[in-house]
Order: structure tokens, then sequence, then C-alpha cells
């Protein structure tokens, strides 16, 4: 085999690697922006249930002060 077989065998064989890791890369990417989307949307319902859930403990009367100790201490 000469050596511009070789290279171009070297050649080759980086392009393929250089393509495949393209190909990974978008789809890395596109993993994180879903997982993004998912991260923000999760966020927002949080954000909804702990405002709920502060509206019921008003409604309720609760309070984050804690209990007087009963009269008998």
């Amino acid at each position: 085999m000469t050596e511009i077989e070789t290279l171009t065998l070297r050649i080759d064989g980086l392009e393929m690697r250089i393509a495949h890791q393209d190909h990974t890369i978008e789809e890395l990417s596109a993993t994180i922006a879903d997982q993004w989307k998912q991260i923000e949307d999760m966020t927002f319902r949080l954000t909804r249930l702990t405002e709920q859930v502060r509206e019921v403990e008003n409604s309720a009367g609760v309070t984050d002060e804690p209990e007087p100790p009963p009269p008998h201490y």
C-alpha cells in the first residue's frame, strides 16, 4: 500500500468519525432542549402548586408560627 493510499484511508476514517460525532452532538443538543422545556414546565407547575398550597393554608388559618404550649405546662 502506498503512502497516498494510507493517508487516504486515514482521512476517510477521520471524516467518518467527524460525521458520527456531528450526528451525536445534534442528538444531544435536541435532548438538552427537550429536557429544558420539561424543567421549565415543572418549575411553572411547582410554582402554581406552591401558590395553591399557600392559599389553602391561608383560608384554613394555618400559620408558620408554632402552637403555644397547652395550659397545663
